[in-house]
């Protein structure tokens, strides 16, 4: 699966109009002999199948090439931007699995109530307000006219080290982890009460109501345990996304995470960084399809059988 998810991907990136050396070609200034240079060193003056099955077999080494922005080895761009993005991915990560259990199962056991209303309008506006309209807005609100939270970067302290600079960063981050939880609060919340109101209308809850069970006995013993193979079905797809990162965000927020490396990249034409990232995000979707059917089958022995 890896090895075809990275030949469509070389193929989509080499069909793609321009290149990194398309400027150079029209600068009169540029040798032709020196583009010539330069894409020997990058291995570009070889056939497209010699040069995918090198690329192959590099990637395989860890060995995912060189920029061509700044000239250094792509895998230590990627590992110096990637601990910011699992932050800021991680925490909200969580943030909505809490919040999103939350709502979903208040809304359900409180059908057709005020709090179950809000929780649909909240739902709705969630997920149908775009990221990128939704951050310029904070923005304007938190940081323009309120001027209570930075408007970008992760720090502005000089000394990295001591509580005071960890601190520093988790002020820098309140504003993107609260837009990345509002983003995804909103269909998760709806799927729980979904599969919540379809679990309260079984048997078992009916004999379990009968035989005196409490609101909380049902929840832990019978709800819960019925809900946490989907929803982790869910976040182990969402692995991609947390080592990705989120383009639109890390751009705004000039955060030097992996999204916004992907679209400097994009921008310029640089390949290799593309399609180092694009294999770190289908690897970590592999992985989190993996994980998921351990813990699937760690919840349900007989998830293998079915």
């Amino acid at each position: 699966m890896l090895f075809i998810i990275s030949l469509i991907s070389f193929t989509v990136i080499h069909l793609a109009p321009n290149s990194f050396f398309a400027s150079g070609e029209l600068n009169p200034n540029i040798t032709q002999e020196s583009i010539e240079y330069l894409k020997t060193i990058y291995n570009l003056n070889k056939p497209l199948y010699v040069q995918f099955f090198s690329w192959v077999f590099a990637i395989g080494q860890l060995d995912f090439g060189i920029s061509f922005n700044s000239g250094e080895l792509i895998k230590d761009e990627i590992l110096f931007r990637i601990p910011i993005t699992l932050i800021i991915n991680i925490v909200g990560l969580i943030l909505v699995f809490i919040s999103s259990l939350y709502l979903g199962l208040n809304a359900a056991f409180n059908k057709n109530s005020i709090f179950d209303k809000f929780a649909g309008q909240f739902s709705l506006l969630s997920f149908s307000m775009p990221s990128f309209y939704l951050t310029l807005l904070c923005v304007m609100f938190f940081s323009v006219w309120l001027e209570i939270l930075p408007i970008a970067g992760i720090y502005s302290l000089d000394d990295k080290t001591g509580l005071t600079y960890y601190l520093d960063i988790a002020w820098y981050l309140i504003l993107p982890i609260a837009i990345i939880t509002f983003g995804g609060i909103g269909s998760l919340t709806l799927y729980i009460r979904f599969l919540t109101i379809e679990i309260l209308k079984s048997d078992y809850i009916f004999f379990a109501k009968a035989r005196g069970l409490n609101k909380k006995e049902i929840l832990r013993f019978y709800i819960l345990p019925n809900l946490y193979p989907p929803i982790i079905t869910l976040l182990g797809l969402s692995l991609s996304g947390i080592i990705g990162g989120s383009v639109i965000l890390e751009s705004i927020f000039s955060i030097d995470g992996m999204g916004l490396l992907f679209y400097l990249s994009a921008l310029s034409h640089n390949y290799p960084v593309m399609m180092g990232i694009l294999i770190i995000g289908a690897f970590s979707t592999l992985i989190g399809n993996m994980c998921t059917g351990l813990f699937l089958l760690k919840l349900n022995p007989n998830y293998a059988q079915n």
